[in-house]
């Protein structure tokens, strides 16, 4: 099963594209006088000319390579570092015999399912393939514990749904539900419609800006493939809608959401990371029709006014990225990460659908 590909400018001039057979500059780009595609594309250009340690197949690299599928198929443009990235790294899933199933190193998996899906049906999903089925028996033997903290629900989950259709496989998407449930039960504060970043912050009133965008994240690409009946969605929609209502009530006057979401006076600055996957998930909720515009669109279009122009600077450098952490912290403007750069470009997707000018 495929799930939905590019529209509107050809799968095979899209892959071409991504695979460095063509220029990038072939007549599939987005509408002229777009400024949304103009920004992912600086953005972009910015890291694989400037960022560092690009070569793992880790989940701030996975993170990049994710939104920078996303610009590919927003713009039409490719900057011919995704697939290789991906053939250097022979499609393998990072490994811990200490922690196999930890979720983190199973990220780079939904990279190369975005390979896969839009551009490369031809590349091997073996390495995807069998982390999931260990785990699925892992689950199935009652370990259930593996999503014990929120980003993880980024990291992994969607590749459960995505490889759950490619496999015509339903254990996939039962041993998601049975993680996901545990996640939801342990770090899900109903009262709020966030979530703590894992058990050690239940009950502080301190819910992590990225750490809901992960979870944000999350349910977003789910609700992107998984099937209108499938049983499973409706307590995926409740609890994306419950954490969008909740955003759109606590985004701060100037776009950006604080990194410390109730507390505007801890780190009280910018912070691009969990805004810009705010931003994508909210911007999706918008364009598929679950979110009401006239209360969203105006949320969405603040965000990415701040991210756009304060977080994106003349060089193409995303900046008030927090570096890499577990809580809530300060981003100073020249702060930025690989992470940062793909939810930005992930953002810039459904802006510019949202605007009329994408070109997928």
């Amino acid at each position: 099963m495929r799930f939905p590909g590019i529209r509107g400018f050809g799968v095979l001039a899209a892959a071409a594209l991504a695979s460095g057979l063509v220029p990038a500059t072939v007549a599939v780009a987005a509408p002229a006088g777009c400024a949304v595609s103009d920004e992912m594309v600086a953005a972009g250009n910015y890291w694989v000319a400037n960022g560092t340690n690009l070569a793992a197949p880790d989940w701030q690299n996975a993170t990049f390579h994710v939104g920078n599928l996303a610009l590919v198929r927003t713009t039409g443009q490719s900057n011919h570092k995704t697939l290789p990235w991906a053939q250097a790294n022979n499609y393998q899933l990072p490994t811990d015999p200490k922690r196999p199933f930890f979720p983190d190193n199973q990220a780079a998996g939904e990279a190369y399912l975005d390979l896969y899906t839009y551009f490369h049906p031809e590349i091997s999903l073996e390495s995807i393939r069998t982390r999931i089925k260990d785990e699925v028996a892992s689950v199935q033997a009652g370990h259930r514990d593996y999503w014990n903290y929120v980003d993880a629900l980024n990291m992994a989950m969607p590749s459960f749904a995505r490889m759950s259709l490619i496999d015509h496989d339903p254990s996939y998407l039962d041993a998601m539900q049975q993680l996901f449930s545990y996640s939801e039960h342990k770090l899900f504060n109903e009262f709020t419609g966030l979530w703590y970043r894992d058990a050690r912050f239940k009950g502080t009133g301190v819910f992590w800006s990225r750490g809901n965008g992960w979870a944000l994240a999350a349910l977003t690409k789910v609700l992107q493939v998984l099937p209108a009946d499938d049983p499973r969605r409706p307590e995926y929609l409740r609890v994306f809608k419950k954490m969008a209502s909740t955003l759109a009530l606590v985004q701060r006057r100037d776009g950006f959401w604080n990194s410390d979401l109730l507390n505007p006076w801890d780190h009280g600055g910018p912070e691009t990371s969990g805004t810009a996957f705010f931003t994508f998930g909210i911007g999706w909720g918008i364009n598929a029709g679950i979110l009401d515009a006239a209360r969203f669109r105006p949320v969405v279009d603040k965000a990415w006014t701040a991210l756009s122009t304060k977080a994106l600077q003349p060089s193409g450098l995303v900046g008030y990225v927090q570096p890499v952490g577990d809580r809530p912290a300060t981003a100073k403007q020249t702060d930025t990460a690989a992470y940062g750069v793909g939810a930005f470009l992930l953002a810039g997707q459904q802006v510019a659908k949202l605007q009329g000018c994408s070109a997928s």
